[in-house]
């Protein structure tokens, strides 16, 4: 927010970030715009300017999510091949009796959808512009766009650039950490607790807070590195609850906190 002109105090910062995170539990993208109306109320900051900077952080943890992803693809890719022959490749090609050449049979599949999709896309291309999908994706594209060249303003680069690597090497140890609370995980290393945080994201992203999907993701994703599915699905709860846990703790915390700490600090920073 520096190259906007705002200085916010870090209390202020911290309990809209929280109360955030407490909104997004019970609707999508309310944590946001209730994150912003915290800055706005107690910070003067205009709520348009906030959400604007908002824009930039999601459009920074999407760089930096795809960075990770594709890394961890590459690094684990004999891992993840196996997987997918463990988990797709041997029950298709056991179901339709064609073990020999069923590896084949996917690729020209997955090649004729691909061209289809062109097909169709090329057919349809006036309807497809105009919907309603199509308008949401490019105005999340644009949006991503404003909020990295935004990032042209920002006074200190280089210590913009490590806070967020060293934010989602917290979210790492989030999941990482928990591992140890098992004996059946707790020989796992980091390439483990990254695979579940990239996995985990995408469920949270797929389902508000990752309500019942992200054990599943979890235990699948361990599965991977030979943890029974029990211990899987066990590891995935726990690390959610903590998770929900601690927001449920300090969201509300920091609810009645704010208003009272403006009140005794009014004036003084």
């Amino acid at each position: 927010m520096e190259p906007l002109g705002y200085q916010p105090r870090k209390a202020n910062v911290f309990f809209s970030v929280f109360i955030g995170y407490l909104a997004n539990m019970v609707l999508p993208r309310l944590g946001e715009v209730s994150r912003c109306g915290v800055l706005t109320r107690y910070e003067k900051i205009p709520f348009n300017k906030g959400f604007g900077t908002v824009i930039t952080e999601r459009a920074v943890d999407m760089v930096v999510f795809f960075l990770i992803f594709f890394v961890n693809t590459i690094f684990q890719a004999s891992r993840l091949y196996s997987y997918i022959e463990q988990k797709v490749y041997q029950p298709f090609s056991v179901k339709f009796n064609h073990a020999a050449d069923f590896s084949g049979s996917i690729k020209i599949i997955i090649f004729s959808g691909l061209i289809l999709l062109v097909v169709l896309f090329f057919l349809f291309r006036k309807k497809i512009i105009y919907s309603r999908f199509y308008t949401k994706i490019k105005t999340m594209l644009l949006g991503f766009l404003e909020g990295i060249k935004s990032l042209m303003g920002i006074k200190k680069p280089r210590l913009f650039i490590f806070y967020s690597l060293l934010i989602w090497f917290c979210y790492l140890l989030m999941s990482f950490l928990v591992f140890f609370a098992m004996p059946a995980t707790k020989q796992l290393g980091l390439d483990a607790g990254i695979s579940v945080l990239i996995f985990g994201t995408i469920g949270i992203m797929l389902v508000q807070g990752g309500i019942g999907i992200y054990p599943a993701i979890v235990a699948e994703t361990l599965f991977i590195y030979g943890i029974p599915e029990v211990s899987g699905y066990a590891m995935g709860w726990l690390i959610w609850i903590s998770q929900t846990i601690t927001i449920l703790i300090i969201g509300p915390l920091s609810t009645i906190l704010l208003p009272i700490y403006n009140k005794h600090s009014y004036g003084k920073n």
